[in-house]
C-alpha cells in the first residue's frame, strides 16, 4: 500500500497500482496549471464514506510507493480517470475497468 501526500497534512493510503495510476491523471493536470477536486471512497477503517480535497500546484504534493516497480499500466482505465478529473466534479476514484479485469480494491 502506497500513500498519497498532501501539503502538511493528508494523507490517504492507496494500492500501489491504484496510486500509479492516479499519479498520471493528477500530474497532467498539475502539469497544465489546473486546479481541480479529488475524491475517493474511504476505507471502512475510517468511516467508509467520501473524502474530497481541492488539488492545486501550489501546494505540494507526493506520492509514496510500498513496492519498488512500477505497476503496469491501464490505458482504459486511465481514459476513465482522466476523463473524470475533466468533469465539473473533478476527478473520481473508480473501480478498476479494461482489459486486465481487476478492481482498486484487489
Amino acid at each position: 500500500m502506497g500513500k498519497l501526500l498532501y501539503g502538511p497534512t493528508i494523507e490517504v493510503v492507496f494500492d500501489d497500482r491504484v496510486l500509479a495510476h492516479l499519479q498520471l491523471v493528477i500530474g497532467l493536470k498539475l502539469r497544465r496549471g489546473e486546479s481541480f477536486f479529488f475524491s475517493w471512497r474511504d476505507e471502512q477503517s475510517v468511516g467508509d464514506g467520501r473524502s474530497v480535497i481541492w488539488l492545486d500546484p501550489s501546494i505540494p504534493l507526493v506520492f509514496r510507493y510500498n513496492g519498488g516497480r512500477m505497476p503496469k499500466i491501464n490505458r482504459e482505465w486511465l481514459d476513465v480517470l482522466t476523463n473524470s478529473s475533466n468533469s465539473a466534479q473533478g476527478l473520481q476514484l473508480t473501480d478498476e475497468v479494461g482489459a486486465l479485469g481487476r478492481t482498486s480494491e484487489e
